[in-house]
């Protein structure tokens, strides 16, 4: 084990405004330290932006002084050319990453002091947490993978500009896609023009693939494009972000290539009166629930008989690294009878999705502003034909 380098010099105002907030949030709860895994949590509180985070990484806050990245020791230039104002602790090829972690908590923290670990995160092995706590038999430990939940569901104002950009890019990348969308045209091709507007013109790879895929397999919800070619009399899905600054914008459209099924257009009307009800009804101060509710009645008191059967119709979206595009692998959604309070800032991917009379899904991502909610991705939402 070595250590890096010292330099309490942050010039990252942002960064250094969301270490105060947290620390005031360990204060009231009584928390020595935070130590946080999840490749999002660590980017918003220092900006690290690399994909080393396949190896263990974890960020030490304690409630004073200098955090800590503990890290693998190849990221040591990726850290100092980034981060040099965090602590590096590293660990080597051959040894385990626990120690090196014990050994930063146990220099920072008092024996009988109360550290919250990131343990739900995809990115905390539980092996690793197990051999932490072993090691540190005078310290008490708490479950603080939402501590920081509450912190980043409300953006700043650059923010809010990365989710713009992102949004402005996704709107073209969809485009890019649909006018790929063509008899006889290999999927893949249409994948590869998303991909190159995506990066061409701005950003960097997306916490999640594209998936575009044939309606007829819409219910397969996280597959994406094979080899075959596109047939006339299709539908197909589209859904997609682009990453700026590794914030994500989705949006999703259902298109059709030569002509719509029968009852395509009822389909489509439905899930956009479900679509503008979520708008409209995402202001601050109502509960997700509320949200929900008025997307289901907008979709079911449609003439169409498109009931809703979906668990949500939106969810929390902003920092993202793969593989997700929604923060990890729990996200806030807007689900029946849901109590979160929404608040302005926040930026969610509102979904309408509707199963019959044939499937058909619109979707937008909408920042919630004093006012209201503006739908920041704007590619048309009426029913689409190309080919």
């Amino acid at each position: 084990m070595t250590v890096g380098a010292l330099n309490l010099d942050d010039t990252a105002a942002e960064h250094t405004e969301r270490i105060r907030a947290l620390r005031a949030s360990m204060r009231r709860l009584g928390l020595a330290a935070v130590a946080v895994a999840s490749p999002e949590n660590v980017y918003y509180l220092t900006g690290l932006d690399h994909l080393g985070y396949f190896a263990f990484t974890l960020l030490v806050v304690p409630r004073e002084g200098a955090p800590t990245l503990v890290t693998r020791a190849m990221e040591r230039p990726t850290v100092r050319a980034q981060v040099p104002w965090c602590r590096h602790v590293v660990f080597g090829e051959d040894e385990p990453a626990a120690p090196a972690a014990a050994s930063v908590l146990a220099e920072v923290v008092e024996a009988g002091a109360t550290v919250a670990l990131d343990e739900d995160s995809m990115f905390f092995p539980p092996s690793t947490a197990a051999r932490l706590v072993a090691l540190l038999p005078g310290l008490r430990w708490t479950n603080g993978s939402g501590l920081l939940a509450g912190q980043r569901a409300v953006k700043s104002g650059g923010e809010i500009d990365h989710v713009r950009r992102a949004a402005r890019l996704s709107d073209r990348a969809m485009a890019a896609g649909l006018a790929a969308l063509r008899p006889g045209v290999p999927q893949r091709r249409v994948a590869a023009g998303v991909y190159r507007t995506m990066i061409a013109d701005g950003g960097q790879p997306p916490g999640f693939a594209p998936l575009i895929r044939p309606t007829s397999m819409l219910d397969q919800e996280h597959v994406s494009w094979s080899d075959g070619p596109v047939r006339p009399g299709q539908g197909w899905f589209f859904e997609l972000s682009a990453s700026v600054r590794r914030y994500h914008a989705p949006l999703s459209r259902t298109v059709y290539v030569g002509h719509a099924p029968d009852g395509a257009d009822q389909a489509a009307a439905a899930a956009l009166a479900g679509l503008v009800a979520a708008r409209d009804a995402l202001r601050p101060g109502v509960r997700t629930g509320e949200v929900y509710a008025a997307w289901e009645r907008a979709v079911a008191g449609h003439p169409s008989p498109a009931w809703p059967l979906r668990h949500h119709c939106g969810y929390l979206v902003g920092i993202g690294f793969p593989p997700s595009w929604v923060g990890g692998g729990q996200v806030l959604g807007i689900r029946p009878g849901g109590e979160v309070a929404v608040a302005a800032g926040m930026t969610f991917h509102l979904m309408s999705w509707v199963t019959r009379p044939v499937g058909h899904v619109v979707s937008d991502t909408a920042l919630v502003t004093p006012a209201g909610a503006e739908l920041l991705t704007t590619v048309p939402r009426g029913l689409t034909v190309v080919g």
